[in-house]
């Protein structure tokens, strides 16, 4: 049985996500690296977040609280808005998630800019263009990752 990649590409994970997890390949654009961080915040991969955040803003950002933020988080939906790729410096993609923390439902909504670094690319930072707390999720609405599912049957479930 395949499974989907949390990025929302409709994938499997090991066709999408898992080779950039593991070394095995590098994004090949802002939109793809944005997809894998994504992946690897959904599956606690807190080392992966490290290794693809910018030189400069490495230091700023410990794998200890990477972790922890994963730790208590749940992601629910990945939405790539725009991309914008006309800058020869930097690349940016434009995007909305939807996640669950400390029992509430919250969308974010940021315009991540990517940089170039030996030949890779990194995110560099973001403008949060909108972050608010969303209606509660019933039990029997569907789940907003698209499964399908109801709330109850998927996502729910990783929060209990």
């Amino acid at each position: 049985m395949s499974q989907f990649c949390p990025c929302g590409s409709t994938r499997n994970y090991a066709d999408c996500c898992q080779p950039l997890h593991l070394g095995q390949a590098v994004a090949e654009t802002a939109e793809q690296l944005m997809r894998s961080r994504y992946s690897a915040y959904a599956l606690k991969l807190a080392p992966y977040l490290v290794q693809t955040w910018s030189q400069r803003e490495r230091a700023n950002n410990s794998q200890a609280d990477i972790q922890q933020w994963a730790e208590q988080t749940i992601w629910l939906k990945l939405e790539i808005i725009s991309t914008d790729y006309s800058a020869d410096d930097f690349h940016f993609v434009e995007f909305s998630a939807q996640y669950l923390h400390q029992g509430k439902r919250w969308l974010m909504q940021e315009n991540s800019r990517f940089c170039m670094e030996d030949g890779q690319w990194r995110y560099l930072d973001g403008d949060v263009k909108e972050h608010q707390l969303l209606p509660e999720l019933k039990r029997n609405d569907p789940c907003p990752c698209g499964s399908g599912k109801k709330f109850k049957k998927c996502h729910m479930l990783l929060s209990s």
